[in-house]
């Protein structure tokens, strides 16, 4: 079931499609609010179906395109940066981290072996609950609206993660709403992402945006839009990684209210960005791919 959605990030509803994206899209199309620069698909499926999609098509079928695992170099250093950094800003010993969409469990193994971290996992595939368990990993096997329900994780956990996550939920408020309810009071809420939008380009921007179904990647976050959401579900940001040069974006968030105010991103910057990201990348990597 296809839904027309909001900008998560402000709530408006008058989007500017980027439409240089179409190109690398198969025509799908993706947009930029007008009112806050966030970048979003506006048609989506639900939250459910698309972690469908993630637990029984992109993690478990090799034969995709797009298939993925965790267990690969670059994944694994993104991963051990991420825990590196809890724990020198904020300490991971002894502390109960839970990560949402934990997959196959490699950041929690990192966390628990390295770090000393009392981990549990969220994870919607009954296939990797498995494999977490192997690994001597606790874990509920469902969505985070899931648990939600249960009242035995409210204000659970010290430390929640989201990685490379947030973006491929259709509602990431809700997700975040819950991840605020299960943890402490005085709790760290961490959300990765890659570090994309209005930075210098990291990448030829086919290798970013393909013809995959976009909802499976529905939102995109800058620092200012990720913040601005942030704010917008209770927490208050205490710090935010070096992301102008480094490959991810990475803040830290307390379970806290922000009382600053906090500016989002011009749309027409935005839409330029992506002009000129299209131009860098027809020029010189499509012609040369094409010869």
């Amino acid at each position: 079931m296809i839904k027309q959605f909001k900008c998560d990030v402000c709530d408006a509803d008058d989007p500017a499609e980027i439409k240089c994206l179409r190109t690398y899209t198969n025509n799908q199309k993706i947009h930029v609010c007008k009112n806050c620069g966030f970048v979003y698909v506006r048609e989506r499926r639900t939250s459910s179906e698309v972690a469908k999609v993630w637990s029984e098509d992109i993690f478990k079928n090799q034969s995709l395109k797009n298939h993925y695992s965790a267990r690969i170099p670059a994944v694994k250093a993104r991963q051990v940066f991420v825990a590196d950094l809890i724990d020198n800003e904020i300490g991971l010993k002894n502390k109960k981290l839970c990560d949402i969409g934990t997959g196959q469990g490699q950041f929690l193994k990192i966390a628990r072996d390295d770090y000393k971290a009392k981990v549990f996992g969220i994870e919607p595939s009954k296939q990797l609950c498995g494999e977490l368990k192997k690994e001597n990993i606790k874990s509920f096997c469902g969505t985070i609206e899931d648990i939600e329900k249960i009242s035995d994780f409210k204000k659970s956990f010290d430390i929640v993660t989201i990685m490379w996550t947030l973006e491929n939920s259709s509602e990431p408020n809700a997700m975040l709403k819950i991840s605020g309810n299960i943890l402490k009071d005085n709790g760290f809420l961490v959300v990765s992402t890659g570090s994309r939008i209005l930075v210098p380009f990291k990448k030829p921007l086919n290798y970013y945006i393909d013809d995959s179904v976009v909802d499976t990647h529905p939102t995109r976050f800058s620092k200012n839009t990720l913040s601005l959401i942030l704010k917008k579900n209770g927490f208050k940001v205490f710090y935010v990684n070096r992301y102008i040069d480094q490959d991810w974006l990475c803040i830290i968030a307390k379970k806290e209210k922000e009382n600053n105010k906090i500016s989002g991103d011009n749309h027409r910057e935005v839409l330029d960005f992506f002009e000129r990201w299209n131009k860098e990348t027809k020029e010189h990597y499509l012609k040369k791919k094409q010869k």
